[in-house]
């Protein structure tokens, strides 16, 4: 995946701005960027599969909660978990349940993807619900984050808040640069063209069930690490996070940002945590209508969201050079 100049300086300036931002920001920014650091993680794992596949999941919020009760699951209530165990417990898990329920999704197309993606991630909300040991409904809390050690020796003390920022932001530099080599590699160009036209891919000699299971299980996978960050930021994991409506709030921040780019929904995240912010400060007690005016001003008036629009000021200018 080729960036274009002006869209690698952005991102070097995205990147470079929030390496500098907790010297200026104050707590309580720090910690809705960390949040919404995390959203971009989840998002770009959406995007795999709705901007680069062509899979629309409606249940992909399943993962990200998942790997959340599995860090509190495998936390102690008196001491903290090294990572070194903890990150690959939960990856693993989650991909282990992206591959049996992209077995079957993989199956089905269409309208029957999205019903069958958004059944099994109702079969977890409701197991988490009710399953009293875990919480029920309130959930669970996470007394301790994980830690990196190396010998003796701590790597990083993820319980100082500018610590466990950078790291997070190292994450999701991570992630961006994981998935571009994946999209570059021949495995992402045959994504794209099962995207494209499936039944061509498919008459090439690819087997478009495998890549496409192959897709969902990364996506899976990184919804979860994603869903892991979540868990330690915020010390709490409930059914909500399982929950449709959080599968749609992540679809709306791809469509958001654009779909098809990986950078487009992590700004996405970005501009609607913080309208989220200012429309609750402006009007607190119909802030949700003025952020469901401004999805639809975008709906109609940016079919290929934020993202889109940058691209389109871009070519803009290079074509009044």
């Amino acid at each position: 995946m080729t960036h274009s100049r002006p869209l690698l300086t952005l991102l070097i300036l995205i990147i470079a701005a929030l390496t500098i931002f907790p010297v200026f920001g104050d707590e309580f920014y720090q910690e809705l960027v960390i949040r919404l650091m995390i959203m971009g993680i989840f998002a770009m794992s959406l995007d795999l599969l709705i901007g680069y596949t062509g899979l629309v999941s409606f249940g992909h919020a399943a993962f990200f909660g998942l790997s959340g009760y599995m860090l509190a699951i495998i936390t102690p209530e008196t001491e903290a978990v090294s990572i070194w165990i903890a990150l690959p417990f939960c990856l693993l898990v989650t991909a282990l349940a992206a591959l049996i329920i992209g077995w079957f999704s993989v199956r089905t197309s269409g309208i029957y993807f999205i019903m069958i993606t958004l059944a099994f991630a109702q079969m977890f909300y409701y197991y988490f619900n009710e399953n009293q040991y875990l919480g029920g409904s309130d959930g669970i809390f996470i007394f301790f984050k994980p830690t990196i050690f190396v010998g003796d020796i701590q790597i990083l003390n993820l319980n100082n808040p500018q610590s466990f920022y950078y790291f997070v932001l190292t994450s999701l530099i991570g992630s961006y640069l994981v998935l571009s080599v994946i999209l570059q590699a021949p495995f992402g160009q045959v994504i794209r063209g099962i995207l494209a036209n499936e039944k061509r891919t498919r008459a090439l000699g690819f087997n478009t069930q495998h890549y496409k299971l192959v897709s969902f299980v990364i996506a899976g996978t990184l919804a979860g690490f994603a869903g892991f960050l979540e868990a330690a930021a915020g010390g709490i994991i409930s059914p909500a996070h399982l929950g449709w409506h959080e599968s749609g709030a992540i679809m709306m921040v791809v469509i958001l940002g654009g779909m098809g780019t990986l950078y487009g929904p992590i700004l996405g995240a970005f501009v609607m945590g913080f309208l989220q912010d200012y429309f609750q400060e402006i009007w607190s007690a119909h802030w949700l209508l003025l952020f469901g005016m401004f999805i639809i001003f975008v709906v109609l008036f940016l079919p290929k969201g934020i993202a889109g629009l940058f691209l389109q000021t871009i070519n803009r200018k290079g074509n009044g050079k």
